[in-house]
């Protein structure tokens, strides 16, 4: 298969990290990863503190999704759950994510209201009704640069060979990249990569259904993506830490190691530019 047939087509595979606010984007972006990714996973779990499982509404999603562009120059991949609807709302949610700067959408075929990819009791529209809230996204954007990554969910519900007739189907119809959810064997992640007539993303999850596939190997296989959003299991493991050691000893003890600075916190926030500011229009 060629690579030179779309431009989502990557030479080495990309890595996209999650996100989830202005404060995270803005050490991932010190780091230089290929993406950032904002997920309603982690937007729910960080803002909520609720489940993935379809509560969070496409306002909420945007004013994430603006907090994270704004405190990054990397290109941004925005979750679209199932689209918050059907075509109609498909075009909106492209017109309104576009309009934030992202460089793309991931959306998927399950039915409303959707649950997390590596979650039981998953269901999934029609292959026709996803279609055209594919061509709809493809119509409604402005720019051909503006990537749809169409996630469809299906082993879980129908099987494998249901995924992959589906992602074949999307690309068909105008998808950028496919993302083939939740493969649970090596034996499915090395297939879709030749089954997919296109670009393919992977999905990492931590502790989820997929073996965890280094960058190199998912190279070698011919994806062009893989999503690392796992970044709320470790903030949580952070702050859990921090908390035991205030409650349990009083003070900082061990967690100060873990610690950064009041003047590097500062920094990494941008106090150094208002000082400057300060100093340049202050009146003296």
């Amino acid at each position: 298969m060629s690579t030179t047939t779309s431009p989502a087509y990557t030479p080495k595979v990309q890595q996209i990290i999650g996100v989830f606010d202005g404060l995270s984007a803005t050490l991932a972006d010190r780091y230089g990863f290929d993406w950032l990714h904002v997920g309603g996973y982690n937007i729910s779990g960080s803002q909520f503190a609720m489940p993935d499982v379809g509560l969070l509404t496409l306002s909420e999603n945007l004013a994430a999704v603006r907090k994270v562009v704004d405190c990054t120059s990397r290109p941004v991949l925005v979750d679209g759950d199932d689209g918050y609807g059907n075509y109609l709302n498909v075009m909106r949610l492209v017109r309104e994510v576009e309009k934030t700067g992202a460089a793309g959408i991931h959306m998927e075929d399950q039915v409303l209201p959707k649950k997390c990819g590596h979650m039981a009791g998953k269901r999934v529209v029609s292959t026709a009704d996803f279609v055209a809230k594919v061509k709809a996204f493809v119509d409604t954007r402005r720019s051909s640069k503006f990537l749809l990554f169409a996630r469809t969910d299906a082993i879980a519900v129908n099987g494998f060979e249901d995924a992959i007739e589906r992602g074949n189907r999307y690309l068909e119809a105008g998808a950028d990249v496919v993302f083939v959810e939740a493969p649970t064997s090596m034996e499915q992640a090395e297939a879709i990569p030749r089954l997919i007539h296109g670009p393919v993303m992977y999905n990492w999850v931590y502790a989820g259904k997929s073996p965890l596939i280094p960058p190199d190997e998912l190279t070698r296989l011919g994806y062009s993506y893989y999503l690392q959003a796992d970044v709320l299991y470790a903030v949580s493991h952070a702050l859990m830490g921090y908390f035991h050691e205030l409650k349990t000893t009083g003070t900082y003890g061990a967690a100060a190691s873990r610690m950064i600075t009041f003047d590097d916190f500062n920094q990494l926030v941008g106090l150094d530019a208002i000082k400057s500011a300060e100093a340049k229009y202050e009146n003296k």
